[in-house]
């Protein structure tokens, strides 16, 4: 099943407003059948002005690869409550790498247990949200990930 735009994709831009914030893949690797959490992320990320895909549920990491690469996003976050989180993230990493898109960060979210939280950003994980991670944080971090050097700026 390809990606789609999440559910109305991008809200316009207002005239006279900034760029609109980067492309963000919302994926549901391995065998993980719960997406409600997944949705709520997305449609939190696309009110705060980023276009969002949604890759469904039960999606390959190759194929997760290639949407982020084909759709051109700067965030992959993996929503994962299988208890395959640190396998599935160092595959996705790896195999970004291997696709030469190691640019593309990626974050992880769901049922991580805090003790998996170093082992995933040792990883590559740019940020881990477990389960409850309150919405406004999640934005704010995704922000700093995404948000441009200033100008002058290293």
């Amino acid at each position: 099943m390809p990606a789609v735009p999440f559910e109305g994709g991008r809200p316009p831009t207002p005239p006279g407003a900034p760029p609109a914030h980067p492309r963000i893949l919302i994926a549901k690797p391995g065998l993980d059948g719960h997406d409600r959490g997944a949705k709520v992320v997305a449609r939190a990320l696309r009110d705060a002005g980023y276009e969002v895909i949604f890759t469904g549920i039960r999606q390959r990491v190759e194929d997760v690869v290639a949407i982020a690469v084909q759709e051109d996003v700067a965030v992959v976050g993996l929503s994962i409550l299988s208890g395959a989180h640190l396998a599935l993230t160092r595959r996705t990493i790896e195999a970004l790498r291997a696709a030469d898109a190691s640019d593309i960060t990626v974050v992880v979210g769901g049922t991580i247990p805090a003790g998996d939280v170093p082992r995933l950003k040792d990883a590559g994980a740019a940020a881990v949200f477990p389960t409850g991670t309150p919405l406004e944080q999640l934005i704010a971090e995704v922000h700093a990930l995404t948000a441009a050097p200033a100008e002058g700026g290293a």
